[in-house]
């Protein structure tokens, strides 16, 4: 589901809200084949300001369940993208979910690393209310100058987050 118009709103504190029935959802069609969801992306820090997305991570013990994960994601209206050039992570695409707010839902094994660069990332900006503020500035600003390029946007954000992963040696 990609963005056709970019719009980067101040944190808003019902993403969590938000984030707690997406997931009550898809708990209860894995049960015990997730092992977790994380709450990931920027509407996981607050105060962070963001496209009004929440950002999931279905982390599942290893690539021997995903067959039968994404069949229970199928059968709830989830259809499985692949990684979408980034391993580690699958992502799953939906219809039919207005009752819930706009997410993007990933699946991923727990030794993943795009996972742990998932939760370094929004751990990272959690415990540092300075770097809230300035990513928090470079979105907005992003937005104002990509509004109709999400592409654009991704890459004027992108030596923010390389600096952050490279202060966190995930780079």
């Amino acid at each position: 589901m990609k963005t056709k118009h970019v719009v980067v709103l101040t944190y808003d504190e019902s993403w969590a809200d938000h984030f707690t029935e997406i997931k009550a959802e898809i708990e209860n069609a894995l049960g015990e084949l997730a092992l977790r969801i994380e709450h990931v992306g920027s509407t996981a820090v607050p105060g962070l300001s963001a496209k009004p997305i929440i950002d999931l991570d279905v982390v599942i013990r290893d690539s021997s369940v995903f067959e039968t994960v994404s069949a229970a994601l199928e059968a709830i209206g989830y259809q499985h993208e692949g990684d979408l050039g980034i391993p580690g992570r699958e992502a799953f695409r939906y219809d039919g979910k207005e009752h819930l707010q706009r997410h993007h839902l990933y699946v991923c094994s727990q030794d993943s690393a795009e996972l742990r660069r998932h939760l370094a990332f929004r751990d990272y900006l959690r415990m540092h209310p300075e770097a809230v503020r300035e990513y928090s500035r470079i979105k907005e600003e992003g937005a104002a100058l990509y509004p109709y390029d999400i592409d654009g946007y991704i890459e004027y954000k992108a030596p923010f987050i390389r600096r952050i992963y490279q202060e966190i040696g995930l780079e």
